[in-house]
């Protein structure tokens, strides 16, 4: 479903402007219906961060516009909670509620990961779970499944050590 809703948007939204959406997530908003906080590119690597409402006569309609070197903080909020809400500081900060945590994080490995790519420097993360953000061995930013998978790999390991005899004497 997402992968078709992804083209959909990309279609009908970025590709007439000459972009490309790098990544998109639903997030939760005051007004009925769909909304969308979508990360987009152009050639001339001009990065822009959008926030996007899909109406029930399945209309898109940009809400909100920014430009990724604008944002200064991404905040987090409290990493030791299971909460979507997050702050992106710009000029004056927005407010927003991801569907869920995978999606907020999924949000901030993007932006980090484009920020490196294209303006050479990272972008300042606070109050994020740093294992999910930062690429370790096993994981190289692609998504939550790569998490769940090292956690898996890590698990095992356990389970197989804990079934190794160990000598006594």
């Amino acid at each position: 479903m997402s992968s078709l809703l992804r083209e959909e948007m990309d279609r009908v939204l970025f590709r007439p402007e000459e972009q490309k959406l790098e990544e998109f997530i639903e997030i939760e908003e005051q007004q009925q219906g769909r909304h969308f906080l979508c990360v987009s590119s152009k050639k001339n690597r001009l990065l822009s961060i959008l926030c996007m409402f899909i109406g029930g006569d399945d209309s898109y309609e940009k809400t909100e516009i920014w430009a990724l070197e604008d944002l200064l903080i991404l905040d987090g909020r409290d990493p030791d909670t299971d909460d979507p809400c997050f702050l992106m500081h710009f000029d004056t900060v927005r407010s927003v509620r991801a569907v869920s945590c995978a999606a907020k994080y999924t949000l901030a490995r993007c932006l980090l990961s484009l920020s490196r790519k294209y303006h050479h420097t990272a972008l300042k993360l606070k109050n994020f779970d740093w294992p999910y953000i930062q690429p370790t061995a096993v994981y190289s930013d692609r998504g939550d499944c790569v998490v769940l998978a090292q956690i898996c790999f890590y698990a095992f390991n356990l389970v197989c050590l804990s079934l190794c005899p160990v000598p006594l004497a």
